[in-house]
């Protein structure tokens, strides 16, 4: 499967475990919007994205949600290692942001190609090592950083050609770990200072250097 070479390590796998690691995998497409793992499920493969985006989420009791990360082209994903590892079921969901193309390899082959394959663990655990990092820099903003830094990193980088954001402010929300009302109110004080404009359902920047300036002397 030419597929998997996008994915480092995997040239370094013996040939009696790359054959294994063909038998046994699956590729499917996954359509944008769909639920690939929910809270409380069981996790019966190990995930491989070759092209799309996976977004995967927490939402606590108060029905608020929180981004954890997103697994895209080449990655894995961590809660879904973890999973596997532990033996214990997903506690949050995973949802295809565009159609998404992946691997997926079966519980078993998975546990056999940790055992007997080197080059496979260090990909794994790679990755796992990797998204831990980030995951303990998320819980870092959330408890310890400024909501405002944050927002308007986030818009900085997740502006499209035409500087726009096109999320309400509950996606915002969502994908800071901050409530809607929070982020709402912090977009009107950007828009007062004229740094972007607000209508519905998106954001759009219309003074960058303003905001990269504010970014930049706040974290001096």
């Amino acid at each position: 499967m030419e597929s998997i070479s996008q994915f480092p390590g995997f040239e370094k796998m013996g040939e009696s475990d790359l054959a294994l690691l063909r038998q046994h995998t699956q590729k499917m497409t996954v359509p944008a919007g769909a639920k690939v793992f929910e809270t409380g499920s069981p996790c019966r493969a190990f995930l491989m994205v070759l092209d799309g985006c996976v977004r995967v989420q927490m939402i606590g009791e108060t029905g608020r949600e929180i981004v954890l990360y997103r697994v895209e082209d080449g990655q894995t994903c961590i809660l879904t290692t973890a999973c596997l590892l532990s033996g214990e079921n997903y506690n949050a969901e995973a949802v295809t942001e565009s159609e998404t193309t992946a691997i997926a390899l079966p519980v078993g082959q998975f546990q056999t190609l940790l055992n007997q394959s080197q080059a496979f663990r260090d990909m794994v655990f790679a990755s796992y090592g990797a998204r831990i990092s980030n995951l303990v820099s998320l819980v870092e903003e959330v408890a310890f950083g400024r909501v405002d830094l944050r927002l308007a990193q986030f818009l900085i980088e997740r502006q499209n050609a035409e500087k726009t954001i096109k999320k309400t402010h509950y996606e915002l929300a969502t994908e800071l770990g901050t409530a809607r009302e929070v982020i709402s109110r912090q977009l009107k004080e950007f828009e007062r200072h004229g740094w972007v404009e607000l209508t519905r359902g998106q954001v759009k920047i219309s003074r960058e250097n303003d905001l990269k300036e504010f970014i930049s002397s706040q974290c001096d």
